[in-house]
């Protein structure tokens, strides 16, 4: 201890210290026992169950991993039970020797050399006579422990069965050849734990593994495979080996113990942690739990859900038993599957009742395990001495179990897959014979253990419990992962029960099942499912947007735009609504869209249709008045021709509006604006004739003038048919190239559907329009110029007041028509039309039926002479 008493002098502890110092030897003090293991010059102890652990004290204490002599009895039990049956093996028992490697390298190549060079003196690949006829090897509680026995024996090809896992194999050439894994690929495990996560939504955890070579690579692995998924690390948490003086000053004498509860302070909103729980791992993580229940801080370690790996025992040493177990209620964890193996608890009771003399693992067990000095024990410490009576099935479940643990279940199959494989052997070859001396196997033919390999590559066989028992190609068990919620209790005793599995074996969609109801979360969540987010979920009508420099899956939410909804939680983005929907006020449901259509039912479209047949009443009536009173000179005068040609248009007009009325079809989407352009074409052109007509009239009176032969009805009608057959073309060839048809318009309206005639071609409806507004435009200038002609027979005035209101109504149905939506824009159109037409009619029949009608006495043609004067 000398070095340990200068640093101490270099370094006094302070209060908080001396505190620790004092708790820590008074308790070791208490659960000390003297074991062969431990030398009378030793400073520290070595657990002769698989731990090295340092003690700051000076006291020789040996820290014992109670539950993993259950290991050494499955290992006994299981060779018993192969030498009792005939069927296996007839006529031969299997003997083992069991080394203890101390989890270290050198000590590990010590021990299989001495067994492979039983002599004195270790000369490798040397062989004698008393050679032992080593089979095969079951490998260490640790994947190292294994690898280091396998740098040795691939030497001499002997087979080795381990339950202990190497990492997600993938590849064949990543196998090791000598190596059998008695434990299925851990990459299942992974896919398992992803889907766990998944399913519960936690995309918030923590990662805590040992600083190792393994640790790192579950840890790269790990966060590779979350990252792929939406799952954000919080933290990532190294735990130290302690493996050395060094480590445990640490604990005791420095502050790295409130480091490391720091941890549980700063990550309070993560309440999921995944642990690689290997040996070491655990045996780190439950002094820091240690301390922080010492501390009195309890709720800080509280209310997590510990997802645990396979490697998982809950296996607690000696110095264990003051550590609260409830901090492990509603742990989860993955397993390898086990079954109940008849016969087990009564060699278990066998075993502790008679002590058998070959045993000597029981005396280490014994004194630790029940807290008692053995009778032959020299240690005066203040402990009651054992009496043989105890039973091991009264000590609390972490410290033994009377059940096989997943652990000693794999070391059970291990012992059976070898004798399967030595029986097949032994059929192949029946004509050798084995002996037994001294426990091993002997030889009387020349049997090697390389020759085993094709039969363990190929064994497949039920074990006494039913499971099947096969490798696959990579020499891996082929079997399922099961998910255990661990359920504590204050007696500090537990319980495990399954609620889902994860089964590389079963059909696609199905490899990973959970039973959500069978599942006992930690009080503090009350029986409600946790959360471990890194902020409050994004709910419906809300996307997630992106925090700046953290992780992503921590996030801002975002309200929806317009046009777009979000139905679940934490949507990445809003989608849009499906063309026949809208969304909601609160933009979590997309609505089905109204259909919009200026409908004969509605009161917008009655009052339209009354307004239409009221007006093609008037002008009907105007035209019956006209051709009642046909021979008047007022009729006759200015062409009465191109008047009932006028009329007729205008009524026409009217008519035509009724086709923009009611739900668009492929006929009323034909005859729309091409009958609407050709009737006003027509309209427009009797008053550019009518015009022409007066003018040419009044020119023709002047003595000598050449235009009189111009002046007729030849000449209204040319310009009537000549300007209307130009848009009758520009129709044709609309209709021709990309007729108008019914279509629906879902953008410009949020919550309707706009049943509307597609124009087919815009360009074409420009071109009918801009003719038609070409012809107003020349009617108008040409009754403007022709307005100041004599006032009998002259309706120029008339007709340049006339177009003036058409031209009116048209130029401010633009920016009219322009600002509406849905059937509002037919509305603005149907009425633009009726007022354009009634204001034709209007402002060119009303003077002349004020005198039909009215004034009789004037229409005559003496008055309309005398007016004249």
């Amino acid at each position: 201890m000398a070095r340990l008493s200068n640093w101490m002098k270099e370094k006094p502890p302070d209060e908080h210290n001396q505190k620790w110092q004092a708790l820590y030897r008074r308790y070791a003090v208490k659960e000390a026992i003297r074991h062969p293991a431990c030398s009378s010059h030793s400073r520290w102890c070595i657990n002769p169950f698989g731990n090295v652990v340092i003690m700051p004290i000076k006291v020789h204490v040996c820290i014992v991993t109670l539950k993993n002599y259950q290991h050494v009895l499955a290992l006994a039990f299981a060779v018993k039970e192969v030498n009792d049956n005939p069927k296996i093996l007839p006529n031969i028992s299997l003997g083992f020797h069991i080394y203890d490697s101390y989890s270290n390298a050198k000590l590990t190549y010590q021990n299989i050399l001495n067994f492979l060079c039983p002599s004195k003196r270790m000369i490798p690949n040397y062989s004698s006579n008393n050679q032992r006829n080593l089979m095969a090897v079951i490998g260490g509680l640790d994947s190292e422990t294994s690898l280091h026995i396998a740098n040795i024996i691939n030497l001499y090809k002997i087979p080795q069965v381990t339950y202990s896992f190497y990492g997600p194999l993938t590849d064949e050439t990543n196998q090791i050849p000598s190596i059998y894994q008695m434990v299925p690929n851990e990459a299942n495990q992974f896919k398992g734990i992803l889907q766990l996560l998944l399913h519960f939504q936690w995309t918030w955890v923590g990662i805590v593994a040992l600083r190792s070579n393994k640790g790192e690579m579950f840890v790269q692995i790990l966060t590779s495979l979350l990252s792929q998924n939406g799952i954000c690390p919080a933290f990532i948490h190294w735990l130290p080996t302690l493996t050395s003086p060094e480590d445990m000053n640490d604990i005791f004498y420095m502050t790295r113990p409130r480091e490391y509860l720091a941890l549980f302070l700063t990550k309070m909103e993560v309440n999921i942690f995944i642990i690689k729980a290997d040996t070491y791992a655990m045996s780190s993580l439950k002094w820091f739990l240690y301390l922080a229940q010492m501390e009195v801080m309890p709720e800080i370690i509280m209310g997590k859900v510990w997802i645990l790996t396979a490697e998982w025992d809950f296996s607690f040493q000696t110095l264990d038993r003051l550590l609260d177990i409830k901090v492990f209620h509603g742990a989860l964890s993955f397993n390898v599957k086990t079954n109940e193996i008849v016969g087990f608890q009564n060699f278990i009771h066998f075993v502790s009742s008679n002590w058998p003399e070959e045993d000597d693992f029981i005396r280490v067990f014994w004194g630790p395990a029940f807290n008692c000095l053995l009778s032959d024990s020299k240690l005066n410490e203040d402990m009651g001495r054992c009496t043989g009576q105890e039973k091991p099935e009264s000590l609390p479940a972490p410290f033994f179990e009377m059940t096989m643990t997943a652990q000693s279940y794999s070391i059970y199959n291990s012992v059976l897959a070898v004798a399967q494989a030595l029986l097949a052997m032994y059929s192949v070859k029946q004509k050798y014979t084995l002996t037994v001396v001294e426990g091993n196997i002997k030889e009387s033919f020349s049997l090697q253990p390389w020759q085993l390999h094709p039969f363990l590559r190929s064994i497949s066989f039920n074990n006494t419990a039913g499971d099947l028992i096969r490798f696959n190609k990579r020499g891996e068990l082929e079997t399922r992962f099961d998910i255990i919620n661990w359920v504590t209790f204050p007696n500090q005793s537990f319980q495990r029960v399954k609620v889902g599995g994860m089964d590389p074996q079963a059909s696609p969609g199905t490899e990973f099942t959970i039973k959500e109801e069978f599942i006992t979360w930690h009080m503090a969540f009350n029986q409600v499912q946790p959360l471990s987010v890194c902020n409050d979920n994004c709910h419906p009508g809300y996307s997630r947007r992106k925090k700046e420099e953290e992780a992503f899956c921590c996030y801002d939410c975002a309200p929806c735009p317009e046009r777009k909804i979000s139905d679940k939680k934490d949507m990445d983005d809003c989608v849009k609504c499906p063309e026949d929907e809208y969304p909601n006020k609160h933009h979590d449901q997309c609505l089905p869209k109204i259909l919009n259509f200026l409908s004969y039912n509605e009161p917008l479209g009655i009052t339209l249709v009354l307004l239409v047949l009221s007006l093609s009443l008037i002008a009907a009536l105007v035209l019956g008045i006209f051709i009642k009173h046909r021979n008047t000179p007022i009729v006759k005068a200015n062409n009465r021709n191109l008047t009932y040609c006028l009329l007729f248009s205008l009524l026409i007009c009217f008519l035509c509006s009724l086709l923009f009325i009611g739900r668009p079809q492929t006929v009323t989407c034909l005859l729309r604006q091409t009958s609407f352009g050709i009737i006003f074409s027509v309209a427009v052109s009797s008053l550019l004739a009518k015009t022409v007509t007066v003018v040419l009239a009044f020119m023709a009176t002047k003595p000598g003038s050449q235009i009189r032969k111009w002046v007729g009805n030849q000449l209204a009608c040319s310009i009537v048919i000549s300007c209307s057959t130009v848009q009758v073309v520009i129709c044709i060839l609309w209709l021709y190239i990309a007729p108008p048809f019914p279509g629906q318009d879902t953008k410009s309206m949020t919550e309707e559907i706009v049943l509307e005639c597609d124009e087919g071609s815009a360009a074409m409806l420009y071109c009918v329009l801009g003719y038609m507004g070409f012809l107003a435009a020349v009617t108008f200038a040409v009754a403007f110029f022709a307005r100041k002609l004599p006032n009998t027979f002259n309706e120029t005035k008339f007709i340049t007041f006339s177009m003036l209101v058409f031209c009116s109504v048209w130029l401010s149905f633009v920016p009219t028509y322009l600002s509406t939506k849905g059937k509002h824009m037919v509305a603005v159109e149907i009425f633009s039309i009726l007022a354009s037409s009634a204001g034709l009619l209007g402002c060119i029949f009303s003077p002349k039926l004020y005198i039909i009608i009215l004034k009789p006495k004037l229409n005559i043609k003496e008055q309309l002479l005398m007016r004249k004067k």
